[in-house]
């Protein structure tokens, strides 16, 4: 049988080398595995625990959609809890790396005998010339994290950035993309947004004001705009999205020879353009039918039109 510390004895340069080999070098290794193994477990446990809450999401909206006897699912609410879980778990992998790599890093310089001192000084140095130089992404992001974390607008929703208004298509911790009403696409940096207006989370409000002819009975009028908006809770599809039975609200302005009655009701999220537009339908039909004479026309034209 060999004796190795024998061997060793015998050639100082293996011996050396044997000692180097056992000491710092060994050290890192035992270090920089782990680290990984860290990092490794870290990523999994996140990404189970964003695959967990969205797997649960979609079994809560299966089942309130269900009880609720809706035809169709609520798409947009969960696509929209869907990218920001995504997104908090991009952003949890990301500072458990960070985090993990940045100890590691140091405990790594420390077994080879660099002083740190000096070096985190430096880094703080750079760190805060960088903070200066790089200060309009960083709004950016930390915009974007506590925007995500304050679900204060997400996918889905139509809101009002300021410069832009449209619908929100991706939510990221740098960029809301959002489409406006004319189709065009709109990349707001989200350290620029000073205010949001959201007008569609949780509910949105439905406002028609429907004109008509001074010399019409009022009480007549609004009797018939009341039968023609309450149906609507009958029809199959638009008792999906009212909330309630639309409600006229009574006489609104007068002006030169016109009244307008106002009509109210709330809805799901999004769907107050469409309801505007069927309440208007709804209403012209009723007039005609009943012979209500709509507001003079502008000057120029002759007679009078229905709504």
């Amino acid at each position: 049988m060999i004796d190795v510390s024998r061997l060793l004895a015998l050639d100082p340069t293996r011996a050396s080398t044997g000692a180097w080999l056992m000491g710092a070098p060994l050290k890192i290794l035992v270090t920089v595995v782990p680290a990984v193994v860290a990092r490794w477990l870290a990523h999994r446990a996140i990404t189970k625990a964003v695959a967990a809450s969205i797997a649960g999401s979609e079994a809560s909206r299966e089942k309130r959609d269900h009880k609720r006897a809706l035809g169709k699912p609520s798409l947009v609410a969960s696509e929209r809890y869907r990218q920001r879980t995504l997104t908090m778990g991009s952003l949890l992998r990301s500072i458990a790396t960070i985090v993990i790599a940045t100890v590691s890093m140091l405990t790594v310089l420390a077994l080879l005998g660099i002083p740190l001192a000096p070096l985190l000084a430096s880094a703080g140095v750079g760190g805060v010339a960088l903070g200066f130089g790089a200060q309009a992404l960083v709004r950016d992001y930390l915009s974007g994290i506590f925007m995500i974390l304050e679900d204060q607008y997400g996918v889905g929703d139509f809101i009002d950035t300021g410069e832009a208004v449209g619908t929100v298509e991706e939510v990221t911790l740098r960029v809301t993309r959002l489409r406006d009403l004319d189709g065009v696409v709109w990349h707001v940096r989200n350290g620029e947004i000073i205010r949001i207006g959201n007008r569609s989370q949780g509910w949105s409000t439905v406002m028609v004001d429907l004109p008509f002819s001074y010399g019409e009975d009022v009480d007549r009028v609004i009797g018939i705009i009341t039968d023609a908006v309450s149906r609507m809770k009958d029809d199959g599809h638009w008792s999906e999205v009212l909330r309630e039975t639309p409600s006229v609200l009574g006489v609104e302005t007068i002006t030169a020879g016109t009244v307008t009655v106002r009509v109210f009701a709330t809805c799901t999220p999004n769907e107050n353009w469409g309801i505007q537009r069927e309440i208007r339908r709804r209403v012209k039909e009723a007039f005609d039918r009943e012979g209500i004479a709509g507001p003079p026309v502008s000057p120029g034209g002759t007679g009078q039109h229905r709504v």
